[in-house]
């Protein structure tokens, strides 16, 4: 393959980082921007419990972690708490899609259709965030700060 359309692995991961960190930072954002909607509002809906604290909680997490994930600070644990979030999300809000019931204190919500296919159509960022965050804590390498660091196999 031509140099100049190989990417080395320190660049991959910079894109892995990229598309995570500005993922959660900008939902974090957004729960305290639109906090029916997407904060504790919606974790009301959901079934979460302790909404007016959860949401908020969960959006300052959000907001560290997409911060210091773009930043290449303390990647592992900031990716970990994420892993722990996005975990959380996938948990309350697609199981009971894929169940196409209410789960414990969660709640279904009126989709068209339920199952598999449904499930999956509505977790498809949720699980790009969870393996992204799965991959970050997987490579990075126990350096000062948590820095990633390039093992130079490209």
């Amino acid at each position: 393959m031509p140099q100049r359309f190989q990417i080395s692995g320190s660049r991959a991961i910079i894109l892995i980082r990229l598309m995570v960190g500005i993922v959660f930072l900008s939902e974090g954002i957004q729960k305290f921007l639109y906090p029916v909607e997407l904060g504790a509002g919606r974790f009301v809906k959901v079934g979460i419990p302790s909404p007016e604290l959860m949401g908020p909680f969960v959006g300052v997490a959000e907001i560290v972690c997409g911060t210091l994930i773009l930043l290449g600070l303390f990647i592992r644990l900031a990716a970990a708490v994420m892993l722990i979030n996005i975990s959380v999300a996938l948990l309350s809000t697609k199981l009971p899609i894929l169940l196409g019931r209410a789960v414990g204190p969660f709640s279904l919500p009126k989709l068209p259709r339920y199952g598999v296919w449904s499930s999956l159509h509505e977790a498809r960022v949720d699980l790009c965030m969870w393996l992204g965050s799965l991959f970050l804590i997987l490579v990075s390498a126990k350096t000062r700060a948590g820095r990633v660091k390039d093992d130079g196999r490209g």
